[in-house]
Formats: structure tokens, sequence, C-alpha cells
């Protein structure tokens, strides 16, 4: 076989930026090959009109792929949102009305309720934990309330009662 003799030109760089001589030397260390030929592939693939990935595209991809999956992200914590709001007028819809709801001491029980949930919750997410079960037993639903009829009889909780 005959060998095609190549003849090589010789061209002298001064690089001035050290990152670049630093990114150099690295490229000809893991391609283990002197620097003059890294620098003649780093030359050639800047030169190509579609070049072959390297480091710089991978790191690009990458970042891409986070902006697209922070967007769908987004989109998907606003759907949540909105279909909250949606099972809280729903709910809101057929929970009737009663006198009771304007009651000071009903209103602080919920609201109080409301706070022991959300601090709940904080912990769990500043905890990383996720949703468990708890062994201990669960608060009363009607602590500083227990709703009586005219003839003091307890009532059942008017969320078991009918929608009229």
């Amino acid at each position: 076989m005959a060998r095609k003799d190549i003849t090589a030109t010789r061209v002298q760089v001064y690089l001035n930026d050290p990152k670049v001589a630093e990114a150099l030397a690295r490229e000809a260390q893991t391609s283990a090959v002197p620097i003059s030929q890294a620098a003649a592939r780093a030359i050639t693939r800047g030169l190509q009109r579609n070049p072959a990935a390297d480091p710089g595209d991978r790191l690009l991809q990458l970042e891409r792929s986070l902006r697209d999956h922070m967007r769908s992200t987004a989109r998907d914590m606003q759907i949540v949102q909105e279909l909250l709001v949606e099972v809280a007028r729903a709910f809101f819809l057929r929970l009737p009305d009663a006198l009771v709801d304007e009651d000071p001491t009903v209103q602080a029980a919920v609201e109080r309720r409301i706070e022991r949930l959300l601090d709940a919750t904080a912990a769990r997410i500043v905890s990383g934990a996720g949703r468990t079960r708890h062994t201990e037993a669960p608060a009363p639903v009607f602590e500083a309330w227990e709703p009586q009829d005219s003839s003091g009889v307890r009532e059942e909780p008017r969320s078991f009662q009918a929608a009229e």
C-alpha cells in the first residue's frame, strides 16, 4: 500500500488567554496527543459547518433541557392551582350556608385548623419527607364547637347533612 505524503503547514499561534491554553492542554491530555495536534483538531472543529458535539454543546443541550423542564413544571403547577380553585369552588357551591358559619368561635377553630395544616405541610416540604401516616390519634374535628339542636341533642356535623 502506498502511503500518501501529507504536507504539513506550519502555523504559529499565540494564545493570550490562559483559559484557552489550559483548555487546549486538557484536550491534548485527554486525547493523548501533542498540543499541536489538539490545536489542529480544535481549529478543524471550529471551521466545520456542522461541528461534532463537544462538551460545550452538551452543556448547552443540558441547559436547554433544564429550561424546557422548568417551563413544563411551571405549566403543570399552574394547572394544579387552577384545579384546586375549581375543587374549592365546587365544594363551596354544594356546601350549604348556615348561621353557625358566622360564629366567631367556629371561624377561629377553622382558622386554627388551616394554620396547623399549612404548618405541617411546610414542615414536610422543608424536611423533604413525603406524606406519612400519623400513629397518634387524630385531633377532634370540632374542638371548640359542638353543634346542638334546640333540644340540646348534638347534631350531625354539617358536612353529613343533606344540602337544602
